[in-house]
């Protein structure tokens, strides 16, 4: 008998599906078929070519991916579901696109470009039993990316899979963050610290009414800005507890993730002109309730009522900070109608930040001109509008992207002339200065704003970005583990990773530097700075077929920013030494202006 010749070799096979496709396409055929291929479009494709994946084929919901690494197939996976999250974040349930994945490495039959085998089989039954938004692993992949993946995973025990002769034991990722603000945990396990720290968890809107929802989320948001300017105590940012937003709470769990002593939740209901409010304070240590209270108000009483609830959260647990602080914090603003604006017009920002949608950052400036002009003392507002244009002139939004840091800058001399001892003027004066050139009063403003305010994430976040563009390595890695320490979940955590990221470039320590920018992108898959870091890297590292997948990546979303760097529009870096090292990598892996 004579045995015809195959193609074998040992693959990393990555399946995917949509979760409930049928009844997607039941109730919407187009506009699933359209959601599907935009997603394939602007994040599934892009993200498997970056991690030098091939895609053997694609049927109607799911498609078939083959990697010469488990660690690379694993590492796309976790990029594709964290982006996933990004892009549902306000779409509705009933038509969200979700995919399960499942990985398996094993021996595959190679056949006219299509793989065959069980090592296929095995990775489609894995694929099954996967949640939606999951990543299911074999253990044959798991012992491959253990230590090399900065992921944890729940071991399943042996799963009896459909066709498959023996019991496997497989592995659910532990993707972790499910929002906008997912961010993975890379810093060292971290113990409480030594003065009272207090996590301030989102108020629940009870009412069922929208527009209490920016009054609760407001509520929560101004206790902790009060709170923050106390040195005594460490206080837990905004972006990172309201992460918890909309999501079962374990009060133990959501203090051991936060590493806080204290947890503060509450709720919001209206009742007619009236609204009540609950709070309680939890000792998340034994679980015993501290205080609780309830306050039912005019609606015209609101700011009143916040500060009562402050005054009264400081007055349980620090008994020893004089009360009249809280009475001498001047709030900038006592429209409540402006405030809702203001609250308004960050969420549309978050949104387009996180989609990389300039036409959306267009609508942003638009909203936030329309709060300033219903409250011109509005700092909040007037922050986004900072944020807004310094966007514009980084990815090149907009008609006129040159002219959009001039309109920063010009925000900014507004906030200056409101307060110009805030700690998100100082932040933002800081960073929009040090952009114009301004390199050492840049870096001035913004350590002026850690002094004023030690626990407001954003300030040592910008700060240790500017230290690291000016090749202050040292300093830059310092304060971007200060900002992880501060706010683990915050949303921009990101811009600390690449704060690291540029330092280790800087220091010439490549495999740092990815390790960094790959922790970013989880954050945020768009993130041109990381993407043409990790080009430079793989081209200095003689790994060209990666450097040409992150090009693609990068010329998806932001096809003008290589230009721009090149041309000293978006310098990365300060220093002569280190702007000539990254431009001569991108140059090396085939790139010029």
């Amino acid at each position: 008998m004579t045995w015809e010749r195959v193609e074998r070799r040992l693959a990393a096979v990555l399946a995917a599906d949509v979760a409930g496709y049928s009844r997607l396409m039941g109730s919407d055929e187009e506009g699933t078929l359209a959601r599907l291929k935009a997603l394939r479009k602007t994040l599934v494709d892009p993200t498997i070519a970056a991690h030098r994946g091939r895609i053997v084929k694609t049927t109607g919901d799911g498609m078939l991916v083959e990697f010469a690494s488990a660690v690379d197939a694993a590492r796309s996976a976790i990029e594709v579901q964290r982006g996933m999250v990004a892009q549902n974040a306000d779409v509705s349930q009933d038509i969200r696109i979700e995919f399960r994945i499942g990985i398996h490495v094993g021996d595959i039959i190679f056949d006219d470009n299509d793989i065959f085998g069980d090592g296929v089989n095995i990775a489609a039954r894995l694929e099954g039993i996967a949640e939606p938004g999951g990543v299911c692993i074999s253990d044959d992949a798991y012992r491959q990316i253990r230590g090399k993946v900065e992921i944890a995973c729940d071991d399943l025990g042996p799963q009896n899979l459909k066709n498959i002769a023996e019991p496997m034991r497989a592995w659910m990722a532990k993707l972790g963050i499910q929002s906008t603000a997912s961010v993975p945990i890379v810093a060292p396990a971290l113990s409480l610290p030594d003065k009272p720290s207090i996590a301030v968890l989102p108020f629940q809107n009870m009412s069922g009414d929208p527009e209490q929802e920016y009054f609760a989320d407001g509520l929560a948001e101004d206790i902790i800005t009060e709170l923050s300017r106390f040195r005594e105590f460490a206080v837990i940012a905004r972006n990172s507890t309201f992460f918890y937003k909309g999501k079962p709470l374990d009060v133990a769990q959501v203090a051991r993730d936060l590493k806080v002593r204290y947890v503060l939740e509450g709720s919001v209901r209206k009742m007619g002109n009236r609204v009540r409010v609950t709070a309680q304070l939890i000792d998340a240590m034994t679980n015993d309730h501290i205080w609780a209270e309830r306050y039912d108000r005019e609606q015209v009483d609101v700011f009143d009522l916040q500060e009562e609830i402050t005054r009264t959260v400081v007055a349980s647990i620090a008994p020893q900070i004089n009360l009249a602080e809280i009475a001498r914090s001047r709030r900038e603003t006592t429209n409540l109608h402006a405030r809702q604006l203001a609250w308004r017009a960050e969420g549309m920002y978050l949104e387009a930040y996180s989609r990389g949608d300039g036409v959306r950052m267009q609508q942003v400036i638009a909203a936030c001109e329309e709060a300033i002009a219903v409250e011109p003392s509005s700092l909040a507002a007037h922050a986004t509008l900072v944020m807004a244009h310094y966007l514009c002139h980084l990815y090149r939004w907009g008609d006129r992207p040159e002219g959009a840091l001039d309109k920063a800058w010009g925000v900014v001399e507004r906030m200056s002339a409101i307060n110009s001892q805030d700690e998100r003027t100082l932040t933002l004066r800081g960073r929009i200065r040090f952009n114009r050139g301004e390199y050492d009063g840049g870096l001035a403003d913004m350590r002026h704003a850690c002094e004023v305010n030690p626990n407001f994430a954003f300030a040592p976040i910008a700060l240790a970005f500017a230290e690291a563009k000016a090749g202050m390595a040292n300093e830059a890695i310092a304060h971007a583990q200060l900002a992880l320490r501060l706010s683990p979940r915050d949303y921009w955590i990101g811009t600390a990773h690449l704060a690291l990221a540029m330092s280790y470039f800087t220091l010439r320590n490549y495999a740092e530097t990815m390790r960094w920018c790959e922790s970013g992108i989880q954050v945020s898959h768009r993130a041109p700075i990381r993407r043409a870091l990790m080009i430079a890297c793989s081209a200095w590292g003689g790994d060209m077929a990666r450097a040409q997948a992150e090009i693609a990546v990068l010329s998806n979303f932001a096809p003008g920013f290589i230009t721009s760097v090149f041309r000293g529009e978006n310098p990365v870096f300060i220093r002569s030494e280190d702007t000539k090292h990254l431009l001569d990598g991108l140059q090396l892996a085939g790139l010029a202006e």
